[in-house]
């Protein structure tokens, strides 16, 4: 029993030491990624970019149709910066699958029971089946993020998330899912021009909370924040892979070309159906159209 305790003490004051030591050589993660984005190509054209997404967007089915077809259990985890383009690669991977086979998994705040679950708790239950995949805008990760930084958790239950995190994720991996987790990352440059462009646009401000603004003011301490997450849970299992997003466009085509690189996978599109002629009306007369309720004309 004091042997266990020992080996206890000893694994979270390793997990503390990553942690601490993650923070403290914490870059400058803006200036970092404004040269890395300065050394990008020139951007893509709309109609480059529409082409290679219309072509990846077959791909994609094809991958839908044998992840269905071999029983394949597959988590992709988006995490990364506010508006840093996660919803948008979400939406162009799903947008052309079928909702019942590939599901987008977005949770709000935890309710007061949820509070008292074990953390894992409230995301176990939309883990895949056999022949599902789960896109997570956001995770189990929140609490190495926002929670940690805004201070929603306390030091004790952020040391247990950095210690437990990689052993919950190496039991996922052990029971047949294929686990994918992406960072997204954006420069201090575009995320605040993307933040501004949010405000100008009526349609847009939803996507804009108080959470994102005080983002902004505490850059610095989400840069330690990611750091120490990626020291403690970049395992061989299941590694980070960091998107450079400060160009949607080119983001979204990375990001789906290379997931569909991890899951090998053959072409099983169904076969073009021939319609059959339509069938008879067998003296069927239909009702007065002023017996039902229509939408007005408004276009």
């Amino acid at each position: 029993m004091a042997k266990n305790k020992k080996d206890k003490k000893d694994k979270d004051d390793e997990v503390q030491e990553q942690a601490v030591a993650a923070e403290a050589r914490a870059p400058e993660e803006g200036k970092d990624e404004a040269a890395a984005a300065a050394a990008e190509p020139e951007k893509l054209s709309k109609k480059e970019y529409e082409k290679e997404l219309a072509r990846l967007h077959i791909e994609l089915v094809k991958l839908q149709e044998w992840v269905k077809f071999k029983g394949l259990k597959v988590v992709v985890i988006f995490e990364g910066r506010d508006a840093a383009g996660k919803g948008g690669t979400i939406k162009r991977i799903t947008e052309s699958l079928n909702p019942r086979i590939c599901r987008v998994v977005a949770l709000g705040t935890p309710t007061e029971r949820e509070k008292t679950q074990w953390y894992f708790q409230r995301y176990v239950p939309y883990l895949p089946a056999a022949g599902e995949m789960v896109l997570f805008d956001r995770s189990w990760y929140n609490r190495a993020g926002v929670e940690r930084v805004m201070g929603f958790c306390t030091e004790d239950e952020y040391r247990e998330f950095l210690r437990s995190c990689p052993e919950f994720e190496r039991m996922i991996v052990r029971s047949g899912i294929i686990l994918v987790k992406y960072w997204f990352s954006v420069s201090d440059q575009e995320q605040e021009r993307r933040f501004q462009a949010r405000i100008d646009d009526p349609t847009k401000r939803w996507k804009l909370s108080p959470m994102d603004v005080l983002s902004r003011e505490r850059w610095v301490e989400y840069s330690k924040a990611k750091d120490a997450m990626f020291a403690s849970t970049d395992i061989k299992q299941a590694p980070w892979y960091v998107v450079n997003a400060d160009e949607k466009p080119r983001a979204r085509l990375n990001c789906i070309s290379h997931l569909l690189s991890l899951i090998p996978y053959e072409d099983l599109t169904p076969e073009p159906i021939v319609l059959p002629p339509r069938g008879g009306d067998g003296g069927y007369v239909r009702p007065p159209m002023t017996d039902q309720t229509f939408v007005p004309q408004v276009y």
